[in-house]
């Protein structure tokens, strides 16, 4: 039995008396098919509406393949049981602003820069429309600001039922993808669309169209977009955020790029003296290991915990002590989880891949590299276990 879908008629009607037809199962959830139904399933890009039927909550509307609004539920309700719903409103005038919203700015887009919608999504937080063609910023604020002019001159927003030969005749933005008679919205002239969607009544509830972010996708353009009380949101995240960046560094907002731009120059001004200072006190103490090297089976043996340093400064400290010929080295630092680096010197023949290995197999860790120089991280056990166990692999020249 296919249900009288009241949202068809009124998007706002959030409370209707209906009759349990036939029970169903959606996964491991009890659902039900009532004769009438205000409740909205997920279509077309929209998210389905939430509420309670009776005592039972609704947790998801989904639409069958033959067409049925199966109420996926909490809780069983018998057939023949007569039940009132109530739809939560907050969430249904949400989706409402985004998906007139989203009809109003493809139609800006379509008008102002010949930009056709291929798909829509309305998401949680943020609302997408993949557009055929790229846009430049320009374009796109030209169209924000067309779309909002519409929302604020409060247009009334109709819903009519067509058959196909009106269909024909109207100037409707996309071609409808089915036959019969259609349900199309009509924004007061400026968009005319075939949609099943929950909108408003005048355009002007929206409150505002507010594109965050675009970018480039297969070609064309993905927008992302907030309508009314998500323009609000995202005005206060971002008015906050911007606010928080402002006190430290202590200049008005429109000098904001500016100042990050310095800060970033700074940061890696700053970050390349300290390469450049961490690189000559590797060279340091990679003298002294070298100098301090024990002397294991005719070859020198370097297997020390560095404080102080990351697996780069470990790596150019342990290549700096085997440019020397005749050498094993491995540094561990003294974080935990800990990274390590083996390396040998080219007349040396051991194996620092395979040594590395049988340390991470002990200790945990990931990492690999070749015969002549290995690292790895996140290595878990003791250090003077991990120390005195890389010693055992060297002196059994492990291979």
């Amino acid at each position: 039995m296919m249900s009288d879908r009241l949202y068809y008629s009124d998007s706002s009607r959030t409370e209707f008396d209906a009759v349990v037809v036939e029970g169903r199962r959606v996964g491991d959830r009890p659902a039900v098919v009532l004769d009438a139904s205000a409740f909205y399933p997920t279509s077309g890009g929209q998210p389905f509406d939430t509420g309670t039927l009776g005592e039972a909550r609704v947790i998801e509307v989904v639409e069958s393949e033959s067409g049925e609004v199966l109420h996926v539920l909490d809780r069983e309700i018998p057939a023949g049981q007569p039940v009132r719903g109530q739809i939560d409103w907050v969430r249904r005038f949400d989706h409402m602003q985004q998906h007139t919203g989203q009809h109003i700015l493809s139609a800006a887009l379509d008008k102002l820069c010949d930009a056709r919608t291929v798909s829509f999504h309305l998401g949680a937080e943020v609302s997408t429309v993949d557009l055929a063609i790229p846009l430049s910023e320009m374009e796109i604020a030209a169209a924000e600001s067309e779309a909002n002019r519409v929302v604020w001159e409060d247009r009334p927003v109709r819903i009519r039922f067509v058959d196909e030969a009106e269909a024909a005749a109207l100037p409707l933005r996309k071609e409808p993808d089915r036959a019969g008679t259609l349900r199309v919205i009509d924004v007061d002239g400026y968009d005319l669309s075939a949609c099943g969607g929950t909108h408003v009544e005048r355009s002007g509830a929206i409150g505002v169209i507010a594109v965050l972010s675009a970018e480039r996708l297969r070609g064309g353009t993905r927008l992302e977009f907030v309508c009314g009380g998500r323009a609000l949101r995202s005005l206060r995240r971002f008015r906050e955020a911007v606010a928080g960046c402002i006190r430290h560094v202590s200049v008005a907002p429109e000098e904001l790029p500016a100042a990050v731009e310095r800060l970033q120059a700074d940061a890696k001004d700053q970050r390349k003296l300290a390469k450049g200072l961490q690189e000559r006190l590797a060279g340091f103490e990679a003298a002294a290991l070298a100098a301090a090297a024990e002397e294991v089976n005719g070859r020198r043996q370097v297997v020390q915990a560095i404080e102080g340093q990351d697996q780069n400064g470990l790596k150019a400290m342990a290549l700096a002590i085997c440019s020397n010929p005749g050498f094993s080295v491995a540094l561990l630092s003294t974080a935990s989880p800990a990274v390590a680096v083996v390396a040998r010197s080219r007349d040396v023949t051991l194996d620092s891949a395979s040594v590395l290995k049988a340390l991470m197999t002990e200790f945990g860790g990931r990492g690999g590299g070749r015969p002549d120089l290995a690292q790895g991280g996140g290595l878990t056990g003791e250090l003077g276990a991990m120390l005195a166990r890389t010693r055992e692999l060297f002196g059994k020249g492990q291979a």
